[in-house]
């Protein structure tokens, strides 16, 4: 919602810029309902969630408990804390010497512009490249590749974390193409797939946004 709300506050003063996982994603809508595509959009978001929702309170027979949120918040924080210096260390054992990537144009842009990115970051780009190309990947692999469970994971996360780092690259503002950077976000879409299967997309997304958001910070 903050980012949503951030986006339409800015339309106006950023020229429209949004995430771009979030435009390839609304962009497919309307190519399917046309003007109404983000709005039927939000209407699945929230209708998959409200369902997603009562059929986990149904199989566990519990309701919602605020310090579960609470926990799932600290996690991804701490998780956002420790990932850029376990993905940099990783980069570094690959590449000697490490490359320092350039800024991109979308550094160039307001403080609030690159604050509602990088929330959206985390939602729509966890959500394109973890929940949706991972998971199409991994049914590739099974039913055309024929590929046992293990391959099929590791082609799943690697292909996905390589098409994830191209995915920055593409369009008016992303950043120079650079080995040490494609490298780094390559590596991150892995720990970002590790972290998915593991721990699930609430946190995942959370950890994905508050990193973004403590580079913008710091």
């Amino acid at each position: 919602m903050f980012y949503e709300i951030l986006a339409a506050l800015l339309s106006y003063a950023s020229g429209g810029v949004r995430n771009g996982a979030d435009v390839l994603i609304k962009t497919a809508f309307i190519m399917i309902a046309g003007p109404y595509g983000p709005l039927v959009f939000g209407a699945v978001v929230v209708g998959a969630s409200i369902w997603l929702i009562r059929r986990d309170i149904r199989a566990n027979g519990r309701d919602l408990k605020p310090r579960i949120f609470g926990g799932m918040a600290l996690e991804s924080l701490a998780m956002a804390l420790v990932f850029g210096t376990v993905v940099g260390t990783l980069t570094a054992q690959v590449l000697s010497p490490f490359a320092i990537a350039t800024d991109g144009p979308l550094q160039s842009m307001g403080w609030a512009t690159q604050l509602m990115v990088s929330l959206g970051a985390g939602i729509y780009e966890e959500l394109l490249f973890r929940v949706v190309l991972v998971s199409a990947l991994a049914l590739f692999a099974q039913r055309v590749l024929r590929l046992r469970t293990v391959p099929t994971g590791i082609f799943a996360v690697v292909t996905g974390a390589f098409i994830f780092s191209a995915f920055h690259y593409i369009g008016p503002y992303g950043d120079p193409l650079e080995l040490g950077s494609f490298v780094y976000r390559m590596i991150g879409g892995i720990v970002f797939s590790a972290m998915f299967l593991l721990r699930g997309f609430g946190i995942t997304a959370w950890t994905h946004a508050l990193y973004d958001v403590r580079l913008l910070v710091f």
